[in-house]
């Protein structure tokens, strides 16, 4: 189960409620993110703002060939208060677009071989995950971040999985069984193999899906065991894989870091 609609929204306010929070803390715009070294935070906040403001334009377009720009928009300022109210001004206009398509409408995103839809919610499931992180970027760069919420973090792993990871791009090495295992009871395990890589959610941990009946229940060839949020943060490179409880084949983690199923 993925979050409903109404509550992604909610969340996608509160982590940029955060965010703009570690953004009014911090002591100069011009600190290096430690988790984006090539961006200082002024660099990050841009980021943000001008993104938000792409995908409300894009979901605004409905289905289209193309992702769209947001028009006239103005850049992002340097002076503090000015740049906290353009990123609000910018969460407001992605939530606002999102809102009014609904979850059911067809847009333009680049994940057309993952086993996420090309619709308006899994834009608003994944632009949570990314204001998420970022938030955690942006704590990171002031002092010691806040845990990632867990509702956000557990349906992240998920998000991330479907969305990031699935594809129908061959896996270049050895078909291999990569379970993920959630503190908080949830469990995940990412098949890889010449025809892509697909994900699905276990009933619990050590557990066969349905669809794979008849394998071995503990033929996973690599898991990893830590709360939700640490896994997220795992898969956006934000903390390395060995700062977990891992089990398995380790270089799996490795060759799925490095894997960029695009090249």
């Amino acid at each position: 189960m993925t979050l409903e609609f109404p509550v992604l929204l909610r969340l996608i306010e509160e982590r940029s409620t955060a965010f703009r929070a570690a953004v009014a803390s911090a002591p100069t715009l011009d600190v290096q993110v430690p988790t984006c070294p090539e961006w200082t935070l002024f660099d990050l906040a841009q980021h943000i703002g001008e993104g938000r403001r792409d995908w409300a334009a894009t979901v605004a377009a409905g289905p289209a060939p193309a992702k769209s720009a947001a028009e006239g928009a103005p850049a992002a300022p340097r002076e503090r208060e000015a740049l906290l109210a353009w990123l609000a001004e910018s969460t407001g206009q992605l939530v606002d677009a999102l809102r009014k398509a609904g979850p059911d409408r067809g847009c333009w995103t680049w994940w057309g071989t993952s086993q996420s839809p090309q619709t308006s919610g899994a834009v608003a499931r994944h632009q949570l995950q990314q204001m998420a992180v970022h938030t955690y970027d942006a704590q990171i760069t002031i002092g010691p971040p806040q845990p990632l919420p867990a509702d956000v973090a557990l349906d992240g792993v998920d998000e991330f999985l479907s969305t990031c990871v699935a594809t129908t791009s061959a896996w270049p090495h050895k078909p291999a069984a990569v379970d993920f295992h959630a503190s908080e009871g949830r469990s995940w395990r990412l098949s890889l193999s010449a025809d892509g890589a697909r994900t699905t959610r276990l009933p619990g941990p050590g557990t066969m899906p349905a669809t794979a009946a008849g394998q071995d229940p503990d033929a996973a060839h690599a898991s990893a065991r830590g709360t939700a949020g640490e896994l997220v943060l795992i898969l956006y490179d934000r903390i390395p894989f060995d700062s977990l409880k891992l089990d398995g084949d380790r270089r799996l983690f490795e060759q799925l870091s490095a894997w960029d199923p695009g090249e």
